[in-house]
């Protein structure tokens, strides 16, 4: 959300102090703001998903461990 604000800041900014070429339009600034939302809402997606896929391979590396363990333990005791 920061980004977002910080990027609206910046091209309201931009088009106040004359760096743009031409007057952005109201438009402009709704599409703008539109394709931030987005963006934003579909970096926090693929943020969710990877945190899934994160929390899945752990799981699944303690599972490795634990099997790993006990093989080495049925290992010891036949020795």
């Amino acid at each position: 959300l920061d980004t977002f604000k910080t990027q609206v800041a910046r091209a309201c900014s931009l088009a106040a102090a004359g760096v743009a070429e031409k007057a952005v339009t109201e438009q402009q600034v709704i599409e703008k703001v539109r394709q931030l939302s987005d963006e934003h809402r579909q970096s926090r997606e693929s943020e969710k998903r990877l945190q899934e896929e994160l929390s899945s391979r752990l799981s699944k590396e303690k599972e490795v461990a634990a099997s790993v363990e006990a093989f080495e333990k049925c290992l010891r005791e036949l020795q």
